[in-house]
């Protein structure tokens, strides 16, 4: 089965389960799918907003029935829950239009404000609000790479050298880097 074949079968699923968890990543590949032609920018963004609503809403509603109980049986979560609470009482409307773009606080988000005194229809129609901005920024920042990507690959033939030297170059810095911190973590000194 060609990779074509796999995103049209399956893409609008893919979409919809990575926008339920965490799935700016996945958004952005669809959206450059999309500009490929493999799937349809208008319903990649409506699968997201969905699957990211929903999700969201799931959270909320946890949060709200068995907060106390996750956050105690997944207690690296509380740190995050604690920096939301505190977002929330200062930046209220405009934290729960955007938690879904606050790294690292996309799960945690709606489950702590889940915890907090917002309202079920407060939070209904931002969060639905806040589901139809990001699937749209997110999947169109996607569509417009691939456009990005196309017109520099048409002239990439006359920089596929300088390309791969510094493509190189930066794989050896990643490698060093993490062999660096390797040691340090052990005790032993880099050289």
């Amino acid at each position: 089965m060609s990779l074509a074949a796999l995103l049209q079968d399956y893409g609008y699923a893919a979409v919809f389960v990575g926008a339920v968890l965490e799935g700016e990543t996945l958004l952005i590949m669809a959206g450059f799918a999309a500009h490929r032609g493999y799937l349809d920018l208008p319903w990649v963004m409506g699968v997201a907003a969905v699957g990211g609503f929903l999700g969201d809403q799931i959270y909320f509603y946890l949060g709200r029935r068995y907060g106390w109980r996750i956050l105690n049986r997944f207690p690296r979560f509380k740190p995050r829950a604690a920096q939301v609470q505190a977002l929330l009482a200062r930046y209220h409307l405009p934290l729960i239009l955007g938690i879904r773009f606050l790294y690292g606080l996309r799960t945690v988000g709606p489950l702590a404000i889940g915890m907090s005194p917002v309202g079920w229809v407060r939070f209904f129609a931002l969060n639905l609000i806040g589901a139809v901005g990001w699937a749209v920024l997110i999947g169109g920042a996607g569509y417009l790479f691939g456009q990005v990507l196309a017109l520099l690959l048409t002239d990439l033939h006359r920089y596929e050298e300088a390309l791969l030297a510094l493509m190189a170059i930066a794989g050896i810095a990643v490698w060093l880097h993490y062999r660096w911190r390797q040691r340090r973590a052990s005790g032993r000194n880099p050289p």
